[in-house]
């Protein structure tokens, strides 16, 4: 989990795969929100002597950043290809680094401790669109001159993302793209 230091303020990096974990990362990233959520609450009930407060982000794929898929895509269509996809139904939720940057540090503002702040990720992209439309930008014809290959899911790994954004599972915030999860 990455971290960034603002002020009196913790915040934790983590990620879709908290959710309902089905991987080691994932079931990883849980405990760590649920530690820092915990340290955070018992620093406010004055159990815990301190003043930092504690916040998490959770979010899912970010644009450009190391284990993005549009680098390994693209390294594969300069090779020639084939690419490799998953799965042919496999979906997954972009943004781009510097508004995961932006996010971060307005969750970091606005949070008083213990709180999953979950970002907006507007709609989910299908890998194998994806896929088809960087091979055609690149001048070459899906299927025909670059193959497209599905590998398989790998264990634990999720044909969707779960990121607690409906309104059922988040607390508004005054942020339109920034919301609370309700968690234990």
């Amino acid at each position: 989990a990455s971290i960034i230091t603002l002020f009196n303020k913790f915040v934790l990096i983590s990620t879709d795969k908290a959710v309902n974990p089905t991987s080691i990362m994932g079931c990883s990233k849980r405990l760590a929100e649920i530690y820092v959520q915990t340290l955070s609450r018992t620093i406010i009930s004055g159990e815990v002597e301190g003043n930092t407060k504690f916040i998490t982000t959770r979010f899912g794929n970010v644009l450009g950043s190391n284990g993005s898929v549009i680098p390994r895509f693209r390294e594969q269509i300069i090779k020639g290809g084939p690419v490799t996809v998953t799965h042919k139904d496999i979906i997954r939720f972009f943004m781009t680094i510097p508004e995961a940057c932006r996010l971060v540090l307005e969750a970091a503002t606005m949070g008083e401790g213990y709180e999953i702040f979950v970002f907006d990720m507007g709609k989910p992209v299908k890998i194998a669109d994806l896929a088809r439309n960087m091979i055609s930008l690149a001048g070459f014809e899906p299927d025909k001159d670059i193959k497209i290959v599905y590998t398989g899911l790998r264990p634990g790994e999720k044909l969707y993302e779960e990121l607690l954004n409906s309104a059922e599972n988040t607390i508004p915030t005054g942020h339109k793209k920034i919301s609370v999860a309700k968690v234990r």
